[in-house]
């Protein structure tokens, strides 16, 4: 399996929207994950490999030249203690065994609150379980790469939506109820500014490092979004390109604790009640500088993902 070329692991909706950005311009890309998935660009091959067996993912990725990581586990606490770590590990390894480059698609989770923008430089001080393991695996490939196992970085995101992202807070819960006529969901305030990342933004972003110097590795990067709102903003734009009203219900942050006795889901999200009370500012000026900085407006954004929405409603 020579010349596999860049192997996307993972065809969520980041890893799709890197897919197809990448066989648009003519890249040998492969997939690679447990089961094929369905609707691969022209040109695009499909290898079975898991992430959780480092054999498996080590034959899958034989001959790649780049190793990006856009999977997503289920979320739930449990299943991310003992699986990313296992994961990341398995991903490092495959990298190496093949000699190539090592992207992680990552969110922010492990800084912690923080009063101000998030920068790149900033510690980690997860609050909560999950935020602990993102600080354990970026420690994992942080350390890799500073052993020269293998050339690692990480593109982090917000909350990110567009079409296929079914589970981010701009998607099912507001764009996708918006789109069926029905008052979006919200925890905490929606008056809090919140930076979001377009799917598109964020595949570009980690296309961007494909061709990068060797010096843009062994760090973290955060993707450039459109110029902060505030929830109720996106919620009350997204209404008017659907033609609906702007109709939500919010569910005060400081009720999650019981909230989640009677629902697990919500339970899953207690310890990330900062971003709910509190302004969550991306700032990606250090990728602006060595990249590009054209994020796509919400406007734009909010339209595609509006009319995929509608369009999943109505089939």
């Amino acid at each position: 399996m020579e010349g596999v070329g860049v192997v996307v692991l993972g065809y969520g909706p980041v890893g799709r929207s890197l897919t197809e950005r990448l066989a648009a311009v003519g890249a040998r890309v492969t997939v690679v994950q447990r089961h094929s998935p369905e609707g691969l660009p022209r040109g695009v091959t499909y290898r079975k490999g898991d992430v959780f067996d480092a054999a498996s993912l080590r034959s899958a990725t034989k001959g790649a030249d780049t190793l990006i990581s856009t999977i997503g586990l289920p979320y739930r606490t449990a299943i991310w203690q003992t699986q990313w770590p296992k994961a990341m590990e398995a991903m490092l390894e495959a990298a190496e065994a093949a000699s190539a480059r090592f992207i992680f698609a990552d969110n922010l989770y492990m800084y912690g609150p923080f009063d101000g923008p998030l920068t790149e430089d900033l510690p980690m001080r997860p609050v909560g379980p999950k935020g602990r393991v993102r600080a354990e695996i970026t420690e994992m490939w942080q350390e890799a790469h500073a052993k020269g196992r293998v050339l690692a970085t990480a593109v982090r995101a917000p909350d990110f939506y567009g079409p296929f992202a079914l589970s981010s807070w701009l998607g099912d819960p507001t764009v996708g109820r918006l789109a069926q006529g029905r008052a979006a969901q919200w925890i905490g305030s929606p008056d809090v500014p919140h930076d979001y990342a377009y799917v598109a933004d964020f595949a570009r972003a980690l296309e961007s490092l494909l061709g990068a110097p060797d010096s843009a590795y062994g760090q973290a990067w955060h993707v450039p979004n459109a110029p902060t709102r505030t929830s109720r903003e996106l919620i009350a734009l997204t209404a008017e390109i659907l033609g609906v009203p702007a109709r939500v219900r919010s569910l005060p942050a400081f009720l999650l604790p019981i909230a989640g006795l009677f629902r697990p889901d919500l339970a899953e999200i207690e310890e990330l009640r900062h971003q709910f009370r509190e302004p969550l500012i991306v700032d990606g000026s250090k990728f602006a500088r060595h990249f590009w900085n054209d994020p796509t407006p919400f406007e734009t954004g909010l339209r595609t993902t509006a009319a995929w929405f509608r369009h999943r409603v109505r089939t």
